[in-house]
C-alpha cells in the first residue's frame, strides 16, 4: 500500500482497518466513547509542538489528529449517522456563513465588530438547532448553556467565566478580582483550621476558580499561562538535578535549603540569559 497526499486515500485506509472480516481487531473493538481519550490528547500533543515550536513534530500530530476526526466520522457512517464527506460539508458551511465580512456583503469590520458579529451567527445557530430539535434545550440551559464538560477545568472556567461577564455577572476591574483571591485565601485558611478535608478542597477550587478570573481580567489565557508555569517549574528544576548530580548526588540526598538554594541559581541564570 502506498502513502498518498490525498484525504480520501486515508478516508479508505480508516475504512479497511474497521473492516469487519479483515479490519485490526483493535480499531474494530473502538467505539465514540472509547477513542475520546485519544481524541482529547492527540490535540494536546498539538499544542505541545506549538508550544515548543517544533513543526515536523507539528505535520506528526497534525496527521494524528486528523485521524482522530477520520475515526469518528468512519464509525459515525457505519452507524448511518453522517460521513467524513458531511463532516467538511459542515465545517465549510459553517465558515462561510460565520465570515460574512469576507464571503459576503459585510466588509470593512474591525476585529472588534468581527468578534460580535462571530457571536450573533453562533447564538443565532444554536437557536435553530435547538428550533429544530423541537425543544427548549438552548434556552432551557440559561447564560451558560454549551460550555463542554470534557473541557479542562481551567478553559471551562474560563468559558463560564465569559458568558456570564457577556449577561452583565462580572467584576469591574482587575484588582477587584484580586481581593476575591485574598477573600479565598482566607477562606483557605480558615478550612485549614477547621480541619475539614471536603471544604479545603472546596476553597481551593473556589481560588482557582478565581485565579482563572483574574488571567481573564488581565487578558491572559490561563491554560497558556500555566503551561508556561510548568515549563518553567521542569527547567529550574532539572537544574537542582543537574547541579546535584554533579556532585555525586540525588534530590532525595539534599536538604530542601539546599534545593531552594540551586532554584535560585536557576532564576539568576535565566535572568542573566534574558
Amino acid at each position: 500500500m502506498q502513502p498518498s497526499r490525498d484525504i480520501q486515500r486515508l478516508v479508505e485506509v480508516m475504512a479497511a482497518l474497521r473492516a469487519p472480516a479483515s479490519g485490526c481487531p483493535w480499531d474494530l473493538e473502538q467505539d465514540f466513547a472509547s477513542i475520546v481519550p485519544f481524541t482529547l490528547e492527540e490535540a494536546y500533543e498539538v499544542a505541545d509542538a506549538v508550544e515548543r515550536a517544533d513543526f515536523a513534530d507539528l505535520r506528526d500530530e497534525l496527521g494524528d489528529l486528523l485521524l482522530q476526526v477520520v475515526f469518528h466520522a468512519q464509525m459515525a457512517q457505519e452507524s448511518g449517522y453522517f460521513d467524513f464527506g458531511g463532516v467538511v460539508e459542515a465545517i465549510t458551511t459553517k465558515l462561510i456563513r460565520r465570515h460574512p465580512h469576507v464571503f459576503a456583503n459585510a466588509r470593512d469590520l474591525s476585529p472588534s465588530e468581527v468578534k460580535a458579529l462571530w457571536g450573533e451567527i453562533k447564538a443565532q445557530e444554536k437557536r435553530e438547532r435547538a428550533q429544530a430539535r423541537g425543544d427548549g434545550a438552548a434556552q432551557a440551559g440559561g447564560a451558560l448553556h454549551g460550555v463542554p464538560l470534557a473541557l479542562p477545568a481551567l478553559t471551562r472556567a474560563l468559558k463560564l467565566q465569559q458568558k456570564a461577564g457577556k449577561v452583565g455577572f462580572d467584576w469591574n476591574d482587575a484588582r477587584a478580582v484580586m481581593a476575591k483571591l485574598r477573600e479565598e485565601i482566607d477562606a483557605i485558611d480558615a478550612a485549614l483550621a477547621g480541619a475539614d478535608a471536603a471544604a479545603v478542597a472546596g476553597e481551593v477550587g473556589d481560588f482557582l476558580f478565581a485565579a482563572a478570573n483574574l488571567a481573564r481580567h488581565l487578558d491572559v489565557d490561563p491554560e497558556a499561562a500555566l503551561r508556561g508555569a510548568n515549563a518553567k517549574f521542569e527547567r529550574r528544576f532539572h537544574h537542582i538535578e543537574t547541579r546535584l548530580d554533579q556532585a555525586g548526588r540525588a534530590p532525595k540526598d539534599a536538604t530542601l535549603e539546599e534545593m531552594d538554594a540551586l532554584w535560585d541559581e536557576a532564576k539568576r541564570i535565566e535572568r542573566q540569559r534574558a
